[in-house]
């Protein structure tokens, strides 16, 4: 029996295609009942934030003080990375290695930004150009599969650079743009870890062809072990400071000309396909109602607002054919493939073999805190 049409009536996350949305006597949803309750406890946009992020940067300089670097930090193109690539290396002083996977979907605004960033003082990028062949049979395989994260391969590439050049540099601090102001919703389900090596190779091995001999991935056992090993950390200094996104935007802006990309996701054609065409198409859901209602949440846009917003169409269809059409040139995959593959149902990850690891870790932890006497 289909559920009647609810909407939460403090933020916009609804229930259209979401099994995992609750609603209380007050019709809040249980997605920003969570953001604001852990709000206190993880977003400082006042003197404590100062005094933490203050504390951060003279630790990594002091830790540091003998290497090259004082940390590394991934950079899209987009607004999150590249405004903590210029936060940490103008107006903090860090010596930043910076990391960026070119996947051949840059789009030509993104690639103009990547140029600015590469220009900020103290920081050093480094870009990671995937073998095309591969990579793109890979993410073809993806979409074969018909499952929710077409973006494995690519986050899976760039970690794996990402541990490789923290261990080369003798890094232990991966400072990430990931931030409360923009992120804190995110509806649950329709996702899989990057890091499940068994899934991805399984899906390569039934929905694509070739070897992957010439990408580097990264396990998530291996990235376990080497996270302990190095004693990995991901402080996120976005969560220290007042982060709006209009500010930022014209503070890049006015620095170094910094260019709009429309919407959050959107400075790779690869990730504005799946954000905008695939997660809605193949699975109903409108990514929207997470982004905006993070900022609801964060006090940057009235609920109002944010419903107009949405309320909008979700893409320009003639763009959106572009952006397709682009997509596909660079796969090499046929209009008459990609129509079959949108025609036919979605597949969740879980409907392929996973890592044993990664089932087993949850009770491998509890087991872990039990012996050394943690609750």
């Amino acid at each position: 029996m289909t559920k009647p049409y609810q909407q939460c009536t403090r933020c916009i996350m609804d229930n259209k295609s979401d099994d995992y949305i609750s609603f209380d006597e007050n019709g809040y949803c249980n997605y920003c009942t969570k953001a604001l309750e852990v709000m206190p406890r993880v977003y400082f946009p006042n003197e404590e934030g100062k005094q933490k992020l203050d504390a951060l940067i003279v630790r990594l300089k002091k830790e540091n003080k003998d290497h090259d670097y004082d940390c590394l930090m991934g950079i899209s193109g987009g607004l999150d990375s590249s405004y903590l690539a210029y936060l940490g290396s103008v107006k903090w002083g860090l010596r930043i290695l910076a990391v960026h996977v070119d996947d051949g979907f840059d789009t030509e605004i993104s690639k103009r930004n990547i140029e600015r960033i590469a220009n900020f003082p103290n920081l050093d990028l480094k870009i990671i150009k995937p073998d095309t062949e591969q990579f793109n049979e890979l993410t073809k395989a993806y979409m074969r599969a018909g499952v929710p994260n077409l973006a494995v391969p690519q986050d899976n590439v760039l970690f794996a650079a990402v541990y490789e050049f923290m261990k080369q540099n003798k890094l232990r601090s991966f400072v990430s743009g990931g931030n409360y102001a923009l992120e804190c919703i995110l509806q649950v389900g329709n996702t899989h870890t990057a890091y499940d090596l068994t899934n991805l190779k399984y899906i390569h091995k039934k929905f694509g062809k070739g070897s992957l001999n010439k990408l580097t991935l990264l396990s998530a056992f291996k990235k376990d072990i080497d996270a302990y090993l190095l004693k990995v950390e991901t402080p996120t200094p976005l969560n220290y400071i007042d982060y709006n996104r209009d500010r930022a935007m014209r503070e890049l802006m006015d620095y170094c000309g910094f260019e709009y990309y429309g919407s959050k996701h959107l400075e790779n054609d690869l990730t504005k396909f799946v954000q905008q065409y695939w997660f809605y198409h193949k699975f109903g859901v409108d990514k929207r109602t997470s982004h905006l209602s993070s900022m609801i949440a964060s006090g940057q846009m009235t609920r109002d607002e944010a419903q107009r917003q949405y309320e909008m169409p979700l893409y320009n269809e003639e763009d959106m054919q572009a952006t397709i059409s682009r997509v596909l040139t660079k796969l090499e995959m046929s209009r008459e493939e990609f129509d079959q593959i949108m025609a036919e149902h979605g597949h969740q990850h879980t409907d392929y073999p996973s890592s044993l690891y990664l089932k087993a870790f949850p009770y491998m932890a509890k087991v872990i805190k039990k012996l050394i006497g943690r609750k």
